[in-house]
C-alpha cells in the first residue's frame, strides 16, 4: 500500500517483513531501509511486521529488499 502524505513531495509506504520478533529486529530493519537515499522516517512494528518507510518519493522495492535482506529479514511485500 502506497499513500501520498499530507506533506507535498513526501510518500509513505507500509511493507511487510517477516521475521521480526523483537526491539532490536524493530531496529535493525529500521537502520538498513533509513539508509537509502530519499528516506526520512522507518517506523518498524515486530508485532505485526509491518514496517512503515517516509520518502521524498516512491523507493525502488528492489532497494527496500536488499536493506531488509541485509538487516537479516525478509520482505513479504508491500502490506
Amino acid at each position: 500500500m502506497t499513500t501520498t502524505t499530507g506533506t507535498p513531495g513526501s510518500v509513505t509506504t507500509v511493507y511487510q517483513v517477516s521475521g521480526m520478533s523483537c526491539g532490536h529486529c524493530e531496529g535493525a530493519v529500521s537502520a538498513e531501509i533509513g539508509e537509502i537515499p530519499g528516506v526520512s522516517a522507518v517506523k518498524a512494528v515486530a508485532a505485526t511486521g509491518e514496517v512503515t518507510v517516509t520518502s521524498a518519493a516512491p523507493l525502488d522495492e528492489e532497494a527496500v529488499r536488499a536493506a531488509v535482506d541485509e538487516a537479516g529479514f525478509e520482505l513479504a511485500g508491500r502490506a
